[in-house]
């Protein structure tokens, strides 16, 4: 009885251990296995972010290329109204988005009530609309020696800071002025009744400091500058169809869809020299798959009229630009 008992205790003990060493082999094999994945997303991150800033360069070197022609007389390179261009690469795909400045508001140079019509139609409450206008007036305004209802609220952040009182040198600047949030900035997604996501225009998306002026290209403009030149929805989505189809060339094809439309003053075609160029890169697996990380990189670049020395200058570069 004794040496089946002492038998017994050894075999569960042997059970014990057992069941020990493969709870450690299968944390362990869990715990490699996560290194692994989360190894293949670094890197698969890395590849995609070269892709995508070496495609930012490629799409800036083919902007300058104009006129140069495949034999079907298509454009080889670049050709004024393209919207941007597709990459594919061994390594993995670029979608390149071209944007001109031009197609949005100048926040620097935009009246009161230019910008108290844009946040509307960006669906801003009333309220809440008149409240972010009179804070970007107050900052790109004002004396900077003297302290105003703006600046005693920005004194009281944690950290304190003053307005400007100046010109807006970026526009991820107007997330400082009060009202400002980043989802109104940044936009977000919006769910359709049939459950499918689509992006919603942030501020970023509509509002510059680097357009020349207050006209609006209609080749680029966001549906939402549209809304805010008094455009109702059903022209809105004529214009938008026939620039995806065709983009238009000259004004008198614009004028045969807006139909004479108020609006048509405050639009132009062309005439483009600050761009942003967003690049958004999908990695290639070794396998040939296509991976689930992304990366986006965006430059702001001016390509000036009289290029006698430079061809373009870049005014600002976006390691993560964010993908949309």
């Amino acid at each position: 009885m004794r040496k089946a008992t002492q038998t017994g205790g050894a075999l569960l003990t042997v059970l014990w251990l057992t069941a020990g060493l493969a709870a450690i082999a299968f944390a362990l094999a869990t715990s490699v296995r996560a290194e692994t994945e989360r190894a293949s997303s670094l890197v698969d991150g890395a590849k995609a972010y070269y892709l995508a800033a070496g495609s930012v360069e490629r799409a800036l070197q083919w902007m300058t290329w104009i006129g140069v022609q495949n034999p079907d007389g298509s454009p080889k390179y670049y050709a004024p109204g393209m919207s941007g261009f597709r990459y594919s690469y061994p390594a993995g795909e670029v979608v390149v988005d071209l944007v001109p400045e031009g197609s949005k508001m100048n926040v620097n140079q935009a009246p009161r009530e230019d910008l108290l019509k844009l946040f509307v139609a960006l669906g801003l409450a009333p309220e809440q609309a008149v409240q972010i206008t009179a804070s970007v007036i107050d900052w790109r305004t004002g004396a900077p020696n003297q302290m105003g209802p703006f600046d005693q609220f920005y004194m009281s952040r944690q950290p304190s800071f003053r307005a400007r009182h100046a010109s807006f040198e970026e526009i991820e600047e107007i997330l400082l002025v009060q009202g400002m949030t980043p989802e109104i900035f940044h936009g977000g997604w919006r769910r359709t009744p049939e459950g499918q996501y689509i992006p919603v225009p942030g501020l970023k998306d509509v509002t510059t400091v680097h357009s020349p002026g207050g006209q609006f290209d209609a080749n680029n403009a966001s549906p939402a500058i549209f809304k805010f030149l008094g455009m109702p929805d059903d022209l809105i989505t004529a214009v938008l169809a026939r620039r995806a189809a065709k983009p238009f060339k000259n004004m008198e094809e614009l004028n045969q869809v807006l139909a004479g439309h108020p609006a048509t003053g405050r639009l132009r075609i062309g005439g483009e020299y600050s761009w942003t160029i967003r690049a958004t890169a999908t990695a290639r697996s070794a396998n040939g798959q296509m991976s689930d990380v992304r990366r986006t990189v965006a430059a702001v670049a001016k390509f000036p009229q009289d290029a006698t020395e430079r061809p373009y200058y870049i005014l600002r570069w976006y390691d993560n630009a964010g993908t949309r």
